[in-house]
């Protein structure tokens, strides 16, 4: 993991969660039980908190940062995609971001909810429970399907499951 001599506040990191040695936490990370955070994730927390839930992954290259009086919140068992940028944005449980996803301050994105790849969620926007949103910017087309909230659910497990090989794995080496 990066260097934290940014700032006083150190992560908090459960101790089953895997987080890749070039992902960076900066200040009041928060990442709870069986969750992963992967290479090169940037996560700073200056002004308010990051939480990351239990069973929920981050994959490589996401950003994730806060404003002033918009902490970033992830809830149980939630995807962040490949170099998605999550910024001030609260996030309910079983939700899909998909890859090159940007979610901007205030934004609330509920349950079962899947973002699109590349879709913008605007400052504000709420996102109700079951949507697909796709585009720039982001609009809701449709609701989620049965067979794409058992997708949400086997991808973040999968990622579960990952963590576990990829942590057991970097004990081994050290």
């Amino acid at each position: 993991m990066g260097s934290n001599q940014y700032i006083d506040v150190q992560p908090r990191i459960d101790p089953s969660a895997f987080v890749a040695l070039s992902a960076d936490l900066i200040g009041a990370v928060t990442i709870h039980k069986d969750a992963s955070v992967w290479f090169q994730v940037v996560m700073r927390a200056d002004d308010e908190p990051i939480t990351i839930g239990e069973g929920s992954n981050v994959q490589d290259g996401s950003i994730l940062h806060i404003d002033p009086g918009c902490p970033t919140t992830l809830g149980k068992f939630v995807t962040v995609g490949h170099k998605a940028i999550v910024h001030g944005a609260q996030i309910a449980d079983h939700v899909m971001v998909s890859m090159g996803a940007i979610l901007l301050s205030g934004a609330r994105i509920g349950e079962h909810a899947i973002i699109g790849a590349g879709a913008l969620v605007t400052e504000g926007m709420e996102v109700p429970p079951n949507s697909l949103v796709l585009g720039v910017p982001g609009r809701i087309v449709k609701t989620v399907t049965e067979a794409q909230i058992e997708r949400i659910h086997q991808t973040a497990q999968g990622y579960i499951e990952r963590g576990r090989v990829y942590a057991e794995r970097a004990k081994w080496k050290r």
